[in-house]
């Protein structure tokens, strides 16, 4: 019997919506005040937004022409897998399933959960319990078909983005506050090339997340045109979205003030409408987060799908639901572990070990590129091609090492535990590629 395929079933709008929603959590709600302490003034701030959204779409052009090249469920997976081989592939999906996306989808169901039950005036007891109905209430969903998974996306991408426009609209549109419109121009803290290079972190941090619609390729109409676009349009979008709010955040709030501030989306709304803008933006934080832990949920299972139908991961794991054609098993082998991490309490502590692996795997991801560009030299090349290569991939891998470097060198033992809990995928490797736990057939040659 054949086995069923993946359906095409999504369009521009909806991988717009999938791009921009991976990218927009809390952080740029939250997170700005960071990179005004570390770089010290309202020029270093904007610019810092600016070069780390010069990055990602650099990172956006290097995905999407790999996803024009291979189209396929998997995305970073499968480029992986088809430049180096069998195990650094395996090695990301291992760490997607390990901690990466298991220990974001409980991270973020938690903070969801502590937003919405102090929207509802609800017992600090239940912060659990929501966050663990949010990852099994969207599995479900996501279990159904990727167009529910898809509406699901589109509708809390608008609510997120329309509460950054609002945002926006009122920093724009009414006078700073006295403090904002007194307030100097700020001191560059240090040397110039070490602050933005410390605030490019968080800012790289919060860019992150568009590569994860390259997951779903195979999903969606025409990839090797559909994919491009949305990644480059996405992208272009999310960078329009947060150098406007923090040109908001500086003017409404000044620099010191923006360095000081726990909230400054909350406090720039406050000013603007009163405790009612306060609780607005708490609300579209919360309706950010749904839709980021919705995200995450949808499109991660089809790298455990692609693993396991390469004999890397249990049979299971690999087949496709006949009706509603998902990754049925891999979505509630992610649920599972995912609600363990959120019972157990460890899902912050794995994050920061492994965090620095996300952005490994970030950078080996985007120099698939060079190997796939060397293997067709002699051809013309059809489709989208990434402009300004080798210059702007290798631009990217090096703000990619830059990253990971940083993060060693702030956390040696952070980073030492996580190399470690990333090389026990090498044994794992080695018993599912002698057929532990698999009568499967691999597709994997090589490795």
């Amino acid at each position: 019997m054949e086995t069923p395929g993946y359906k095409r079933q999504l369009g521009t709008f909806d991988g717009t919506m999938l791009v921009m929603g991976g990218i927009i959590g809390a952080g740029i709600f939250l997170n700005p005040a960071i990179v005004a302490q570390r770089v010290g003034t309202p020029l270093l701030t904007i610019a810092a937004w600016c070069l780390g959204g010069a990055i990602a779409l650099a990172g956006a052009f290097c995905f999407a022409e790999l996803g024009a090249r291979a189209p396929r469920a998997g995305g970073g997976y499968v480029y992986l897998r088809d430049a180096f081989g069998p195990l650094p592939a395996f090695l990301y999906g291992w760490t997607l399933l390990l901690v990466i996306a298991t220990g974001a989808i409980a991270a973020v169901a938690v903070s969801f959960a502590r937003y919405a039950t102090e929207l509802a005036g609800a017992s600090e007891t239940m912060v659990t319990p929501v966050a663990i109905t949010a990852i099994v209430l969207l599995s479900a969903v996501n279990y159904f078909g990727v167009r529910p998974g898809a509406w699901t996306q589109n509708v809390f991408t608008i609510l997120k983005i329309g509460a950054l426009l609002v945002l926006i609209f009122f920093g724009l549109t009414m006078a700073p506050a006295a403090a904002a419109a007194e307030a100097g121009q700020g001191e560059p803290v240090g040397s110039l090339w070490i602050a933005m290079g410390t605030a490019l972190i968080p800012v790289l941090f919060a860019f992150g997340g568009w590569q994860q619609t390259n997951f779903v390729a195979e999903e969606m109409k025409d990839p090797a045109k559909t994919l491009p676009r949305v990644l480059v349009l996405g992208v272009l979008g999310v960078i329009a979205v947060y150098v406007l709010s923090n040109v908001v955040y500086v003017r409404q709030l000044g620099i010191d003030g923006l360095a000081a501030s726990r909230a400054p989306a909350a406090d720039v709304m406050r000013a603007a409408v009163g405790e009612f803008g306060a609780t607005f933006i708490a609300a579209g934080i919360t309706a950010s987060m749904f839709g980021f832990l919705n995200l995450v949920i949808l499109v991660t299972p089809r790298v455990y799908q692609a693993m396991a139908a390469d004999g890397l991961f249990f049979p299971a794991v690999a087949r496709l639901h006949p009706r509603h054609r998902t990754p049925a098993t891999a979505l509630g082998v992610q649920a599972v572990w995912a609600v363990l991490l959120t019972l157990s309490g460890t899902y912050g502590q794995l994050l920061d070990y492994v965090v620095f692996g996300d952005w490994i795997f970030f950078g080996l991801t985007a120099a698939t590129l060079f190997v796939y560009r060397r293997r067709d030299r002699a051809e013309s090349g059809n489709g989208f091609r990434a402009p300004g290569y080798p210059l702007i991939p290798a631009l990217f891998v090096l703000a990619a090492a830059y990253v990971v470097l940083s993060s060693i060198i702030s956390n040696p033992v952070n980073a030492g535990i996580g190399a470690v809990l990333i090389g026990l995928g090498v044994p794992a490797y080695r018993w599912f590629g002698r057929g532990g736990g698999t009568s499967g057939r691999s597709r994997v040659a090589g490795g």
